[in-house]
């Protein structure tokens, strides 16, 4: 009975062993950004913080755009929809380009995590043009009211 019981446990950790690859290593996750095996981290996995800059509280969200949406970002799919249709949605401002004197308002964010497998840490204002222009382009990942209020109105 004990010769038995080595018997099975031996053949459980070759069977265990067999789904490692040659070198022992484990295999490969797989490329389809849609296919999340284990405990890996998506493609497109974000985590987006805002300040509006009114003196409320900062908001967090996330947001997962991988063959399905979820996260709890107030407009999800149209988050997850805008971002599919841009070419490099997180690419940072280029250190010499010039941009227009004019001030968009207080609110700040920043973006982290994984886009197209790739990682992703943005800080985001509208402190100029270029930096407002580049907010604008992100639409819906960035859903809060924006711009500078009239102290006479």
């Amino acid at each position: 009975m004990r010769r038995t019981s080595l018997l099975l446990a031996a053949l459980a950790l070759v069977a265990c062993g067999s789904e490692r690859g040659g070198d022992g290593a484990a295999p490969s996750p797989s490329a389809d950004p849609g296919t999340v095996t284990g405990i890996e981290q998506t493609q497109n996995d974000l985590r987006i913080d805002v300040d509006r800059g009114d003196g409320t509280p900062p908001e967090s969200w996330t947001l997962v755009c991988a063959g399905f949406v979820e996260g709890t970002h107030p407009q999800a799919q149209a988050a997850c929809d805008h971002l599919a249709g841009m070419t490099e949605p997180f690419a940072p401002l280029a250190d010499d380009l010039m941009c227009t004197e004019q001030y968009g308002g207080d609110q700040t964010a920043r973006v982290t995590g994984r886009w197209a497998g790739e990682p992703v840490e943005l800080e985001l204002s509208r402190v100029d043009g270029c930096h407002i222009s580049q907010w604008d382009a992100l639409g819906p990942v960035l859903p809060i009211p924006v711009g500078v209020t009239d102290p006479l109105g």
